[in-house]
């Protein structure tokens, strides 16, 4: 199967060791020698339906990804489940 940069784009990653949603494709970086993909850029949205939130980025390596389907890309990765990873809103610097 063929797939275009723009194919991998909004695609949904989950996480086999966990099974949970790390979020969406946002970006790839790709190695300007070899001209091969190197990484996925993930966007993990935080916040009450992605109001008042900051996005984090994940960085996924390529060769850490397992199958990639059609709305879908599943990896196996270390990465926490979402209840462990803290969150920022962009009102977190504002009152000091």
């Amino acid at each position: 199967m063929n797939c275009c940069v723009t194919d991998l784009r909004d695609k949904k990653v989950i996480n086999t060791k966990n099974a949970c949603l790390i979020g969406n494709v946002c970006d790839v970086e790709i190695d300007s020698c070899s001209g091969s993909i190197v990484n996925i850029i993930v966007t993990r949205r935080n916040g009450l339906l992605g109001f008042f939130c900051r996005d984090d980025t994940i960085k996924i390596c390529w060769n850490d990804i397992n199958v990639i389907g059609d709305e879908t890309i599943l990896v196996c990765i270390d990465v926490p489940s979402a209840e462990h990873i803290k969150k920022k809103n962009i009102f977190e610097g504002l009152f000091r």
